[in-house]
């Protein structure tokens, strides 16, 4: 698999809980295709009063993802991400990052 997947966080590693919410997201961290990570601060987007999901959808982008994995994105974000072309996959909200990623993965091999 090449998917360079970002994952909503609330910490900047793979035991970190998912953040449910994808613009106000804390972070992401990005998961390369080697297993390696590397942390995206959303500081600047949580303080947004308008535009936090596109501008961060943008920033994602920006930083290589294919893949975003989080808890719910809103209508915005949503049309911002697809515009990017991003696979988005929700509903990753009660896992650690590591098991969000380990459930994409799963079920990306299975279809």
């Amino acid at each position: 698999m090449n998917d360079i997947i970002a994952v909503s966080s609330e910490g900047p590693t793979l035991d970190s809980p998912v953040d449910p919410r994808f613009g106000r997201a804390a972070g992401f961290v990005i998961v390369e295709p080697s297993g390696t990570t590397r942390y995206l601060d959303n500081g600047a987007s949580q303080a947004m009063a308008h535009g936090a999901g596109i501008e961060t959808a943008r920033r994602i982008a920006e930083a290589g993802a294919t893949v975003l994995l989080t808890g719910v994105v809103g209508p915005k974000a949503a049309s911002a991400l697809a515009t990017a072309k991003l696979t988005v996959s929700e509903g990753y909200e009660g896992l650690t990052v590591g098991q969000a990623v380990e459930r994409y993965r799963a079920g990306k091999q299975e279809g």
